[in-house]
Protein backbone atom coordinates (compact mmCIF):
# COMPACT_ATOMS: atom_id res chain seq x y z
CA UNK A 1 0.00 0.00 0.00
CA UNK A 2 1.31 3.33 -0.80
CA UNK A 3 1.60 6.10 1.85
CA UNK A 4 -0.92 8.40 3.10
CA UNK A 5 -1.24 11.13 0.90
CA UNK A 6 -3.41 14.55 2.08
CA UNK A 7 -6.15 15.84 -0.32
CA UNK A 8 -4.44 19.13 -1.56
CA UNK A 9 -6.56 21.78 -1.75
CA UNK A 10 -7.35 24.75 -3.71
CA UNK A 11 -6.52 27.62 -1.90
CA UNK A 12 -9.54 30.34 -2.14
CA UNK A 13 -9.77 34.01 -1.48
CA UNK A 14 -12.99 34.77 -0.73
CA UNK A 15 -13.99 37.61 2.14
CA UNK A 16 -15.80 36.63 4.97
CA UNK A 17 -19.27 39.08 4.56
CA UNK A 18 -20.31 38.03 8.26
CA UNK A 19 -18.37 40.16 10.41
CA UNK A 20 -19.41 43.48 7.95
CA UNK A 21 -22.89 42.76 8.17
CA UNK A 22 -23.00 42.28 12.10
CA UNK A 23 -21.36 45.83 11.76
CA UNK A 24 -23.59 47.57 9.73
CA UNK A 25 -26.29 45.57 11.91
CA UNK A 26 -25.34 47.81 14.87
CA UNK A 27 -24.66 51.09 12.96
CA UNK A 28 -28.34 50.71 12.00
CA UNK A 29 -29.79 50.38 15.09
CA UNK A 30 -27.37 53.07 16.43
CA UNK A 31 -28.69 55.62 13.88
CA UNK A 32 -32.21 54.58 14.59
CA UNK A 33 -32.07 55.12 17.69
CA UNK A 34 -30.13 58.52 18.10
CA UNK A 35 -32.47 59.98 14.77
CA UNK A 36 -35.28 61.11 16.90
CA UNK A 37 -32.76 63.14 19.11
CA UNK A 38 -31.05 65.00 16.34
CA UNK A 39 -34.38 66.66 15.04
CA UNK A 40 -33.55 70.57 14.44
CA UNK A 41 -36.31 72.88 14.83
CA UNK A 42 -38.17 75.57 17.11
CA UNK A 43 -40.00 75.08 19.30
CA UNK A 44 -43.50 77.46 18.58
CA UNK A 45 -46.93 77.35 19.88
CA UNK A 46 -49.15 77.92 17.07
CA UNK A 47 -52.64 79.98 17.52
CA UNK A 48 -55.76 77.90 17.35
CA UNK A 49 -58.62 78.68 16.04
CA UNK A 50 -62.35 77.60 16.20
CA UNK A 51 -63.83 79.64 13.53
CA UNK A 52 -61.70 81.63 11.04
CA UNK A 53 -63.07 83.85 8.70
CA UNK A 54 -62.45 83.72 5.52
CA UNK A 55 -60.95 86.47 3.25
CA UNK A 56 -64.17 86.65 0.98
CA UNK A 57 -66.64 86.77 4.26
CA UNK A 58 -64.57 89.28 5.51
CA UNK A 59 -64.67 90.96 2.00
CA UNK A 60 -68.64 91.48 2.08
CA UNK A 61 -68.10 93.78 5.16
CA UNK A 62 -68.36 97.09 4.15
CA UNK A 63 -66.40 98.67 7.07
CA UNK A 64 -63.39 96.85 6.04
CA UNK A 65 -60.98 97.08 3.28
CA UNK A 66 -57.80 95.54 2.29
CA UNK A 67 -54.48 97.72 2.49
CA UNK A 68 -51.42 95.89 0.52
CA UNK A 69 -48.42 97.42 0.48
CA UNK A 70 -46.16 96.11 -2.70
CA UNK A 71 -42.38 96.46 -3.56
CA UNK A 72 -40.60 96.07 -6.63
CA UNK A 73 -37.48 94.51 -7.22
CA UNK A 74 -36.18 98.35 -7.72
CA UNK A 75 -37.32 99.12 -4.37
CA UNK A 76 -40.32 101.13 -5.43
CA UNK A 77 -43.46 101.48 -3.08
CA UNK A 78 -47.29 100.70 -4.56
CA UNK A 79 -50.49 100.61 -2.28
CA UNK A 80 -53.44 98.90 -3.22
CA UNK A 81 -56.89 98.95 -1.40
CA UNK A 82 -59.62 96.60 -2.19
CA UNK A 83 -57.67 95.22 -5.49
CA UNK A 84 -57.31 98.90 -6.75
CA UNK A 85 -54.25 99.90 -6.80
CA UNK A 86 -54.48 103.62 -5.67
CA UNK A 87 -50.25 105.07 -5.70
CA UNK A 88 -47.30 103.43 -7.53
CA UNK A 89 -43.55 104.94 -7.25
CA UNK A 90 -44.39 106.61 -3.59
CA UNK A 91 -42.15 107.71 -0.89
CA UNK A 92 -42.20 105.87 2.68
CA UNK A 93 -43.68 108.84 4.40
CA UNK A 94 -46.32 109.40 1.79
CA UNK A 95 -47.05 105.46 2.36
CA UNK A 96 -46.96 105.48 5.60
CA UNK A 97 -49.37 108.55 6.16
CA UNK A 98 -51.70 107.09 2.99
CA UNK A 99 -51.92 103.93 5.14
CA UNK A 100 -52.71 105.57 8.24
CA UNK A 101 -55.52 107.10 6.22
CA UNK A 102 -57.27 104.37 4.68
CA UNK A 103 -56.94 103.02 8.58
CA UNK A 104 -58.89 106.51 9.86
CA UNK A 105 -61.73 105.37 7.54
CA UNK A 106 -61.97 101.66 7.65
CA UNK A 107 -59.86 100.87 11.07
CA UNK A 108 -60.37 96.78 10.98
CA UNK A 109 -58.74 97.25 7.66
CA UNK A 110 -55.93 94.21 7.55
CA UNK A 111 -52.47 95.79 6.35
CA UNK A 112 -50.08 93.17 4.72
CA UNK A 113 -46.75 94.00 3.25
CA UNK A 114 -45.87 91.72 0.10
CA UNK A 115 -42.48 92.23 -2.04
CA UNK A 116 -41.30 90.80 -5.42
CA UNK A 117 -39.51 87.44 -4.71
CA UNK A 118 -36.45 89.35 -5.65
CA UNK A 119 -36.66 91.85 -3.33
CA UNK A 120 -33.86 92.53 -0.56
CA UNK A 121 -35.48 91.69 2.53
CA UNK A 122 -33.90 94.57 4.35
CA UNK A 123 -36.07 96.54 2.26
CA UNK A 124 -39.47 94.94 3.73
CA UNK A 125 -38.08 95.18 7.09
CA UNK A 126 -37.49 98.97 6.90
CA UNK A 127 -41.44 99.53 5.48
CA UNK A 128 -42.47 96.90 8.46
CA UNK A 129 -40.89 99.17 11.07
CA UNK A 130 -41.92 102.45 9.42
CA UNK A 131 -46.03 101.23 9.64
CA UNK A 132 -45.09 99.84 13.41
CA UNK A 133 -43.56 103.33 14.32
CA UNK A 134 -46.82 104.98 12.87
CA UNK A 135 -48.92 103.24 15.21
CA UNK A 136 -50.09 100.47 13.00
CA UNK A 137 -50.91 97.62 15.62
CA UNK A 138 -51.35 94.57 12.56
CA UNK A 139 -49.32 94.30 9.94
CA UNK A 140 -48.91 91.07 7.65
CA UNK A 141 -46.90 89.63 5.36
CA UNK A 142 -48.52 88.60 1.59
CA UNK A 143 -47.75 85.51 0.14
CA UNK A 144 -48.76 83.44 -3.11
CA UNK A 145 -50.80 80.65 -2.41
CA UNK A 146 -49.17 77.38 -4.27
CA UNK A 147 -52.32 75.20 -5.11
Amino acid sequence: MAGYQPKKRKMTCEINVVPYIDVMLVLLIIFMVTSPFVTQGVEVELPKTTAAESMQDMAEDPNMSFIIVEVDRDGNLGLSVNDEEVMRGISLQDLVIRVKAELSLKPNSPVAVGGDAATPYAEIVLILDELSRAGIPKVGLLTDIKE
